[in-house]
């Protein structure tokens, strides 16, 4: 079947007989005039993420996306091929998730040139928020006016009605009430009273947002993540999360953009167990990249534990994911740790007592509500350097810790992605949490340039110590072909303190615990080895947090 027959027949199923040829007769001049090619390479071994915000450092005088991009130049380089800009678009609220206009660059950043200019060094990913748009934006004013198009792109709900099915990544009431020309209504609100959800059952909200999307390819997006794309389709008396409906979307926005703009790859952001989470790639015709968000906090209950068999168990179960698909690996991101992926893989008495420590050492948490009434948490608010160090322990074994956890994506199958964050080593910071009060600012500072370079320029500073590190691994990194993302990976049970990878003739050892360990394996050729590795003969004896690369 043809591309153009698979967006017919996900039409048909999306919309009844008229609105689905409605649509199909504004998208099919277009679709039809395109010449169609095949993507061509689409990742390598060389690939690796930045993930920011578009003012993460700024300078006096300087637009931010300059400064950004002066420190990626500087500093990264070609230790990382891909930026992933979060949202850079003028919001109302939730550090730019909350758009009111997805057409331009915020003025405080930049404008489209800037953007450009970093995109003459490093691939970009931009962020589509589909499934809410800010209260402020245009289509929600036509909303409360009753004025078109926007009056018919929104939930309004009977109050009455039974919504207890409804899965909550939050705590708050699912629908807000709104004064409009029409009275009081209550609108779908999943994530907060500032981001109404838009209504994907009316057809034109869906050209709207094909159009932003193939505005971001032409823009220069070479990746575009999904943001909250699981709770996209609405329907009373369901979870609403992870309908049938909302995969077809993504397809249908896949086959797009396979006519008109190959190159360009869907990453779906979808915070839910494993298998919920997998379901994006589809039949490998769905979303070409997934997160795999089990990983952040897997990693962190392992290592502050010193025992990887929650990691190493999880990791043996993994299947590779569809031809022309990968994974998205990261640690860290600007929402902290999510912990809802823990679901059938650890006990929730283990997460609530993680919570509960990170807490202690002066993180935040927070949790969702089910339908019970009762609450869990739901993400751990702290940033992944400062989860790193337990109360008491030194600044030795807390960079040694996270080295470690950065090291781990570098060799798992798919692309490493990390948050801007971890290359400076940022700790808790809880003078931004204080001024906002909300609990995400913990994770998301905004160094200031001069700062940040007297920081880098102080030889052992934590900054200084992990960029270079981390950028050095990197760069050997790219020159290994074996780290391919479609190369398959091979996890080993050598140790339960040892988390192992053999990824084609390349075997990655990581020591998780305080104890030195040695192990008795081919040791190979060293590669890359921590300080105090030691290879002989056919044994490997790793000191307490270290880990080596070697070719068998």
């Amino acid at each position: 079947m043809s591309a153009l027959d698979r967006i017919q027949q996900r039409l048909a199923y999306l919309y009844d007989d008229a609105d689905a040829q409605a649509v199909w007769s504004k998208l099919e001049p277009r679709l039809s005039a395109a010449e169609i090619s095949p993507p061509g390479k689409l990742w390598n071994e060389q690939d690796a993420f930045l993930i920011t915000y578009g003012d993460s450092v700024k300078a006096e005088g300087v637009k931010p996306l300059t400064s950004l991009t002066r420190f990626v130049g500087d500093h990264l380089g070609d230790a990382i091929s891909l930026v992933h800009i979060l949202p850079f678009f003028p919001f109302t609220s939730d550090d730019g998730f909350s758009i009111s206009d997805y057409d331009v660059v915020r003025p405080d950043l930049g404008d489209w040139t800037d953007v450009a200019v970093l995109a003459e060094t490093h691939d970009l990913m931009f962020d589509l928020v589909l499934n809410h748009c800010s209260a402020s934006h245009e289509w929600f004013q036509q909303f409360l006016r009753d004025e078109e198009p926007g009056k018919g792109f929104f939930h309004a709900m009977d109050p009455s009605l039974d919504l207890s099915a409804t899965v909550r990544p939050r705590t708050h009431p699912l629908l807000t009430p709104f004064e409009t020309a029409g009275g009081t209504k209550h609108v779908w609100t999943t994530f907060s009273a500032d981001q109404v959800d838009l209504n994907f059952s009316n057809p034109d909200v869906l050209l709207a947002f094909l159009e932003i999307l193939l505005a971001y390819a032409e823009h220069g997006a070479r990746m575009i993540r999904l943001d909250a794309i699981a709770f996209l389709w609405k329907e009373v008396g369901t979870t609403s999360l992870h309908l049938k409906q909302t995969h077809e979307v993504v397809k249908l926005m896949r086959d797009v953009l396979d006519i008109l703009a190959p190159q360009v790859v869907l990453l779906t952001e979808t915070n839910v167990p494993h298998k919920e989470n997998i379901s994006y790639f589809g039949d490998g015709d769905e979303a070409r990249m997934v997160y795999q968000f089990p990983l952040p906090p897997l990693l962190l209950i392992s290592l502050r534990s010193g025992d990887a068999s929650p990691l190493i168990n999880w990791a043996s179960e993994l299947e590779p994911p569809p031809e022309g698909c990968t994974f998205f690996n990261f640690t860290a991101s600007h929402d902290g740790v999510g912990v809802r992926p823990l679901e059938g893989l650890v006990p929730q008495e283990q997460v609530n007592a993680l919570a509960a420590e990170l807490k202690e050492e002066g993180g935040k948490v927070n949790e969702r509500s089910h339908p019970d009434g009762s609450t869990t948490p739901y993400e751990l608010n702290v940033t992944y350097f400062s989860a790193m160090r337990k109360t008491g322990e030194s600044k030795e074994v807390q960079r040694k810790r996270f080295l470690l956890s950065q090291s781990v994506p570098m060799c798992l199958q798919g692309i490493p992605a990390f948050y801007i964050h971890s290359f400076t080593a940022t700790e808790n910071d809880l003078e931004g949490l204080a001024r906002t009060g909300q609990n995400r600012t913990i994770n998301r500072k905004q160094w200031d340039q001069a700062e940040l370079e007297a920081l880098l320029s102080e030889a052992d500073s934590d900054q200084a110590v992990i960029l270079q590190a981390l950028t050095e691994r990197l760069n050997l990194r790219k020159t290994m072909p074996e780290f391919h993302p479609d190369f398959p990976q091979l996890i080993l049970h050598v140790n339960p303190r040892v988390f192992a990878v053999q990824r084609d003739h390349v075997l990655a050892l990581h020591n998780f615990s305080e104890e030195e360990v040695t192990l008795e394996l081919v040791a190979g050729d060293p590669i890359w080895a921590d300080e105090g590795v030691l290879f002989q003969g056919e044994t490997v004896t790793l000191p307490p947090l270290s880990m080596s690369w070697s070719r068998l």
